[in-house]
Protein backbone atom coordinates (compact mmCIF):
# COMPACT_ATOMS: atom_id res chain seq x y z
CA UNK A 1 0.00 0.00 0.00
CA UNK A 2 1.42 3.81 -0.71
CA UNK A 3 0.65 6.56 0.72
CA UNK A 4 1.48 10.22 0.23
CA UNK A 5 4.16 11.03 2.42
CA UNK A 6 2.68 14.05 4.44
CA UNK A 7 5.06 14.37 7.03
CA UNK A 8 7.92 14.79 4.39
CA UNK A 9 6.18 17.57 2.71
CA UNK A 10 5.47 19.37 5.72
CA UNK A 11 8.93 19.33 6.52
CA UNK A 12 10.20 20.94 3.47
CA UNK A 13 6.99 23.52 3.39
CA UNK A 14 6.99 24.03 7.53
CA UNK A 15 10.84 25.81 6.79
CA UNK A 16 10.35 29.55 7.01
CA UNK A 17 12.54 30.58 4.54
CA UNK A 18 11.07 27.46 2.20
CA UNK A 19 7.92 28.53 2.54
CA UNK A 20 8.45 32.34 1.75
CA UNK A 21 10.00 31.08 -1.16
CA UNK A 22 6.76 29.18 -2.05
CA UNK A 23 4.76 32.46 -1.04
CA UNK A 24 7.00 34.69 -3.51
CA UNK A 25 7.03 32.46 -6.48
CA UNK A 26 3.16 32.02 -5.72
CA UNK A 27 2.86 35.55 -7.81
CA UNK A 28 3.50 33.65 -10.76
CA UNK A 29 6.92 34.88 -11.86
CA UNK A 30 10.14 32.71 -12.15
CA UNK A 31 13.13 33.86 -9.83
CA UNK A 32 16.56 33.52 -9.46
CA UNK A 33 18.38 32.11 -6.31
CA UNK A 34 19.56 34.89 -5.51
CA UNK A 35 16.32 37.25 -5.76
CA UNK A 36 14.67 34.65 -3.67
CA UNK A 37 17.72 34.66 -1.47
CA UNK A 38 16.89 38.14 -0.65
CA UNK A 39 13.27 37.74 -0.87
CA UNK A 40 13.02 35.54 2.23
CA UNK A 41 16.16 37.11 4.16
CA UNK A 42 19.02 34.21 3.51
CA UNK A 43 22.14 34.00 2.00
CA UNK A 44 22.82 33.30 -1.21
CA UNK A 45 24.50 29.59 -0.51
CA UNK A 46 21.62 28.90 2.32
CA UNK A 47 18.92 29.65 -0.51
CA UNK A 48 20.68 26.79 -2.66
CA UNK A 49 19.94 24.26 -0.39
CA UNK A 50 16.30 25.25 0.08
CA UNK A 51 15.66 25.42 -3.45
CA UNK A 52 17.40 21.56 -3.97
CA UNK A 53 14.79 20.62 -1.02
CA UNK A 54 11.64 22.42 -2.84
CA UNK A 55 12.85 20.92 -5.71
CA UNK A 56 13.30 17.28 -4.91
CA UNK A 57 10.37 17.30 -3.28
CA UNK A 58 8.15 17.94 -6.63
CA UNK A 59 7.34 21.76 -5.52
CA UNK A 60 9.10 23.68 -7.73
CA UNK A 61 10.75 23.49 -10.87
CA UNK A 62 14.18 24.85 -12.48
CA UNK A 63 14.23 27.09 -16.20
CA UNK A 64 17.97 27.21 -17.38
CA UNK A 65 17.97 30.54 -19.59
CA UNK A 66 21.18 32.32 -20.88
CA UNK A 67 23.54 32.37 -17.75
CA UNK A 68 20.71 32.51 -15.41
CA UNK A 69 18.69 29.55 -13.84
CA UNK A 70 15.07 30.19 -12.77
CA UNK A 71 12.74 28.82 -10.28
CA UNK A 72 8.96 28.75 -10.54
CA UNK A 73 6.32 26.49 -8.91
CA UNK A 74 6.06 23.03 -10.49
CA UNK A 75 2.32 22.61 -11.19
CA UNK A 76 -0.91 24.51 -10.31
CA UNK A 77 -1.79 21.87 -7.89
CA UNK A 78 1.43 22.89 -5.78
CA UNK A 79 0.03 26.87 -5.99
CA UNK A 80 -3.40 25.47 -4.84
CA UNK A 81 -1.97 23.29 -1.35
CA UNK A 82 0.11 26.85 -0.95
CA UNK A 83 -3.17 28.91 -1.44
CA UNK A 84 -4.94 27.16 1.16
CA UNK A 85 -2.00 27.11 3.44
CA UNK A 86 -2.23 30.84 3.20
CA UNK A 87 -5.55 31.03 4.00
CA UNK A 88 -5.16 29.47 7.66
CA UNK A 89 -1.52 31.05 8.51
CA UNK A 90 -0.43 34.21 9.93
CA UNK A 91 0.95 36.85 7.93
CA UNK A 92 4.65 37.08 6.93
CA UNK A 93 6.71 40.11 6.13
CA UNK A 94 8.94 39.45 3.15
CA UNK A 95 10.79 42.01 1.41
CA UNK A 96 10.27 42.33 -2.18
CA UNK A 97 11.93 39.93 -4.58
CA UNK A 98 12.38 42.08 -7.37
CA UNK A 99 12.77 45.13 -9.25
CA UNK A 100 10.73 45.35 -13.26
CA UNK A 101 12.45 47.20 -15.72
CA UNK A 102 10.82 50.96 -15.43
CA UNK A 103 8.74 52.33 -18.32
CA UNK A 104 8.28 51.06 -21.79
CA UNK A 105 11.87 48.55 -21.76
CA UNK A 106 9.18 46.56 -19.39
CA UNK A 107 5.85 47.27 -21.21
CA UNK A 108 6.75 45.84 -24.22
CA UNK A 109 10.20 44.94 -27.10
CA UNK A 110 10.83 41.98 -29.37
CA UNK A 111 12.24 39.09 -28.27
CA UNK A 112 13.80 38.09 -31.63
CA UNK A 113 10.66 38.34 -33.71
CA UNK A 114 8.01 37.84 -31.56
CA UNK A 115 6.78 40.13 -28.78
CA UNK A 116 7.98 39.90 -25.43
CA UNK A 117 7.52 41.82 -21.95
CA UNK A 118 4.47 42.59 -19.84
CA UNK A 119 2.23 43.11 -23.56
CA UNK A 120 3.80 39.33 -24.57
CA UNK A 121 3.26 38.03 -21.27
CA UNK A 122 -0.43 39.22 -21.40
CA UNK A 123 -1.45 38.78 -24.78
CA UNK A 124 0.13 35.11 -23.89
CA UNK A 125 -2.36 34.80 -20.95
CA UNK A 126 -5.34 35.62 -22.52
CA UNK A 127 -4.89 32.95 -25.48
CA UNK A 128 -3.75 30.01 -22.95
CA UNK A 129 -7.34 31.84 -20.75
CA UNK A 130 -9.59 31.77 -23.39
CA UNK A 131 -8.73 28.12 -24.27
CA UNK A 132 -6.57 29.22 -28.63
CA UNK A 133 -3.45 28.22 -26.72
CA UNK A 134 -3.00 24.88 -24.82
CA UNK A 135 0.79 24.94 -23.01
CA UNK A 136 2.34 21.35 -22.68
CA UNK A 137 5.67 22.70 -20.93
CA UNK A 138 7.94 22.48 -23.57
CA UNK A 139 5.58 23.69 -26.30
CA UNK A 140 2.42 25.04 -26.67
CA UNK A 141 -0.45 24.08 -29.35
CA UNK A 142 -3.62 25.63 -30.93
CA UNK A 143 -6.63 24.30 -29.70
CA UNK A 144 -9.76 23.47 -32.12
CA UNK A 145 -11.31 26.86 -31.18
CA UNK A 146 -8.08 28.51 -31.59
CA UNK A 147 -7.65 27.78 -34.86
CA UNK A 148 -11.21 29.59 -36.18
CA UNK A 149 -9.79 32.68 -34.10
CA UNK A 150 -5.97 32.55 -35.53
CA UNK A 151 -8.08 32.54 -39.04
CA UNK A 152 -10.41 35.34 -38.21
CA UNK A 153 -7.51 37.36 -36.88
CA UNK A 154 -5.66 36.15 -40.31
CA UNK A 155 -2.99 33.90 -39.72
CA UNK A 156 -2.91 30.07 -41.44
CA UNK A 157 -1.90 28.27 -38.59
CA UNK A 158 -1.64 25.18 -40.90
CA UNK A 159 0.96 26.87 -42.89
CA UNK A 160 3.18 27.56 -40.11
CA UNK A 161 3.16 24.22 -39.16
CA UNK A 162 5.19 23.01 -42.28
CA UNK A 163 8.10 25.67 -41.44
CA UNK A 164 11.20 24.31 -40.91
CA UNK A 165 11.10 25.82 -37.22
CA UNK A 166 9.61 25.12 -33.72
CA UNK A 167 5.50 25.75 -34.33
CA UNK A 168 4.78 27.53 -30.57
CA UNK A 169 6.75 26.87 -27.43
CA UNK A 170 6.51 28.95 -23.99
CA UNK A 171 9.76 31.49 -24.11
CA UNK A 172 10.43 32.50 -20.29
CA UNK A 173 10.64 36.59 -20.70
CA UNK A 174 13.34 38.40 -18.54
CA UNK A 175 11.25 41.02 -17.42
CA UNK A 176 8.38 39.89 -16.84
CA UNK A 177 9.21 36.30 -15.43
CA UNK A 178 6.42 35.00 -17.24
CA UNK A 179 5.88 32.72 -20.48
CA UNK A 180 5.20 34.66 -23.67
CA UNK A 181 4.54 33.03 -27.02
CA UNK A 182 7.48 31.85 -29.24
CA UNK A 183 8.54 30.05 -32.40
CA UNK A 184 6.84 30.97 -35.75
CA UNK A 185 3.43 31.46 -34.32
CA UNK A 186 4.74 34.22 -31.56
CA UNK A 187 6.43 35.71 -34.73
CA UNK A 188 3.43 35.18 -37.05
CA UNK A 189 1.30 37.16 -33.97
CA UNK A 190 3.73 39.58 -33.87
CA UNK A 191 3.78 40.67 -37.50
CA UNK A 192 -0.12 40.57 -37.79
CA UNK A 193 0.25 43.23 -35.52
CA UNK A 194 2.30 45.22 -37.26
CA UNK A 195 0.43 44.43 -40.74
CA UNK A 196 -2.42 45.82 -39.01
CA UNK A 197 -0.91 48.80 -37.85
CA UNK A 198 -1.16 48.19 -34.29
CA UNK A 199 2.56 48.24 -33.43
CA UNK A 200 5.58 49.59 -35.17
CA UNK A 201 9.13 49.00 -35.23
CA UNK A 202 11.65 51.54 -36.25
CA UNK A 203 14.26 50.90 -38.84
CA UNK A 204 17.62 49.31 -38.08
CA UNK A 205 16.66 48.77 -34.58
CA UNK A 206 15.14 46.66 -32.05
CA UNK A 207 12.37 49.28 -31.30
CA UNK A 208 8.81 48.95 -31.53
CA UNK A 209 5.88 51.24 -30.98
CA UNK A 210 2.47 51.20 -30.06
CA UNK A 211 -0.60 53.54 -31.77
CA UNK A 212 -4.01 54.79 -30.93
CA UNK A 213 -5.53 52.40 -33.43
CA UNK A 214 -3.31 49.87 -31.35
CA UNK A 215 -4.74 50.82 -27.93
CA UNK A 216 -7.78 50.66 -28.71
CA UNK A 217 -7.62 47.10 -30.33
CA UNK A 218 -5.92 45.67 -27.59
CA UNK A 219 -8.51 46.42 -25.06
CA UNK A 220 -11.31 45.65 -27.46
CA UNK A 221 -9.94 42.54 -29.16
CA UNK A 222 -8.06 41.30 -26.07
CA UNK A 223 -9.53 43.09 -22.61
CA UNK A 224 -6.48 44.40 -21.50
CA UNK A 225 -4.46 48.10 -21.47
CA UNK A 226 -0.78 48.40 -20.90
CA UNK A 227 -1.00 52.18 -19.40
CA UNK A 228 3.13 52.61 -20.14
CA UNK A 229 2.31 52.07 -23.70
CA UNK A 230 1.54 55.69 -24.65
CA UNK A 231 0.33 56.30 -28.48
CA UNK A 232 3.45 56.98 -30.77
CA UNK A 233 5.54 56.40 -27.47
CA UNK A 234 8.55 54.17 -28.53
CA UNK A 235 9.86 51.04 -26.72
CA UNK A 236 13.53 49.94 -26.38
CA UNK A 237 13.88 46.28 -27.40
CA UNK A 238 15.80 43.57 -25.91
CA UNK A 239 16.01 39.88 -26.06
Amino acid sequence: MVEPDLSRLARTIGDPSRMGMLALLMEGRALTAKELAYGCGVQPGTATEHLKRLQRDSLIESTAQGRHKYYRLASAEVAHAVEALMVVAKPMKVAPPCRRPAGALGAARFCYDHLAGELGTRLTAVLLEREYLVNHGEAMDVTERGKVWFADFGIDVTSLRKRRRRFAYPCLDWSERRDHLGGALGAAVAERMLELGWIDRQKHSRVVSISELGRRALASEFGFVIDSLASDQTVAISS
